[in-house]
């Protein structure tokens, strides 16, 4: 298993970067990924490329130019798994989807009538109470979707519902994670560091990849180490915040990108953390709504099958992991997508025995996301009734 940091100008990275859009990025880690095979003796390996959040773009672009170099001694693309994504339309995904979002978890938010009645109105106004009962259905309607307008581009953002109730919700839980909703205060510190506005960071704490011992345990050049970079990775080495100077793709579920991969691995993994405000389920359902593939559009059924994460020892008490019925999951024409209950936005982190699940599905060890049994590394009774072999 391999670890890359990329693109250019996060983490410990070097250099300074040079493109503006996705394709270029592909490109680049083909090109890096093809030196380090052959610098490892990777050649002819089998390659499962994973990833989160923004990952959603960075993977299915990384993917299709493995695709395009047309070369299994280098590019065996096998799998593909990503785990709450950005796929493509952000309006679509978080604007649309957030007021029955706000609905389904009205109890955990505890926002007062008056602010949920404006802002149920105000979905009335912008069309996405319309849309969302339209677009998110099972099979999708003909695409492909109308594309609502951008918030942003009203002076006064009137429809970036999004951010209003991101508001009301830290008015009400001054440490509302949107990354994982559960949390209250206080914040809990990161030894990664501080990710969303207000985080703590204890007087004289220091970020664990910031360290110098451990920049020299694993041959990192000295670096100030960032869990979000500072620097626009495609901003041709400038900081200037000009929207031209910004990702210039369309989400991989806008343009074919997505589509090919699926088609191409017939083994593609999308997963949603139920507890994610950031990119909830839905958003990222109805991104999946509107793409066609393997002849055909969207799901045809909801994802209503049980996610089987089975009981098993545990190891380490900072690292506990769920078991039993964790989620929900369906399978159709070479996409599996799926949820996980109690998980956020960085879905491993919060429940690792469904993620491990996820990875045993992605490289073939079982069948589905519903097989009951062991892990395929582990075997024995693990209810407390047996002997752990």
């Amino acid at each position: 298993m391999v670890w890359v940091e990329q693109p250019v100008g996060v983490g410990y990275t070097q250099g300074v970067p040079n493109i503006t859009d996705e394709v270029q990025l592909g490109l680049e880690f083909a090109g890096f990924y093809k030196q380090f095979a052959t610098t490892f003796g990777l050649e002819k390996k089998k390659v499962y490329l994973t990833g989160e959040s923004y990952g959603g773009f960075y993977v299915p672009y990384i993917a299709d130019a493995f695709i395009s170099q047309n070369d299994d001694t280098y590019f065996n693309l096998a799998g593909v798994a990503i785990n709450d994504p950005i796929l493509g339309d952000t309006t679509l995904q978080q604007e649309v989807t957030v007021v029955p979002y706000l609905d389904y978890w009205s109890n955990l938010f505890a926002l007062n009538e008056s602010f949920t009645a404006a802002i149920h109105e105000r979905n009335d106004f912008c069309n996405y109470t319309s849309y969302f009962d339209t677009y998110l259905t099972f099979p999708p309607p003909p695409g492909p979707f109308p594309v609502l307008p951008d918030p942003f581009a009203d002076e006064n953002y009137t429809c970036d519902q999004f951010d209003t109730v991101y508001a009301a919700a830290l008015a009400v839980n001054p440490c509302f994670n949107i990354y994982h909703i559960t949390d209250t205060c206080p914040h809990l510190f990161n030894q990664l560091g501080i990710v969303n506005p207000g985080d703590y960071e204890p007087p004289g704490a220091q970020v664990y990849f910031n360290r110098s011992d451990v920049q020299k345990a694993i041959n990192a050049p000295p670096t100030n180490w960032m869990q979000c970079t500072s620097t626009n990775v495609f901003g041709l080495g400038s900081n200037n915040t000009n929207s031209s100077l910004h990702d210039q793709s369309l989400g991989p579920a806008q343009n074919g990108v997505l589509q090919r991969v699926i088609e191409t691995t017939n083994n593609t993994i999308i997963g949603v953390g139920n507890l994610d405000f950031l990119l909830p389920p839905n958003g990222t359902l109805m991104a999946l709504q509107n793409v066609t593939w393997n002849g055909v559009q969207g799901f045809q059924k909801f994802p209503a099958n049980e996610f089987y994460t089975p009981y098993h020892p545990e190891y380490n008490g900072g690292a506990l992991a769920g078991a039993g019925f964790l989620g929900t999951w369906t399978y159709e024409r070479g996409l599996t997508y799926y949820q996980v209950e109690l998980a956020g936005h960085e879905l491993p982190g919060y429940s690792a025995g469904a993620a491990y699940r996820v990875v045993e599905l992605l490289l073939g060890r079982i069948a589905s996301l519903g097989q009951t049994g062991d892990f395929t590394t582990q075997t024995g009774n693990f209810t407390g009734t047996g002997i752990i072999y």
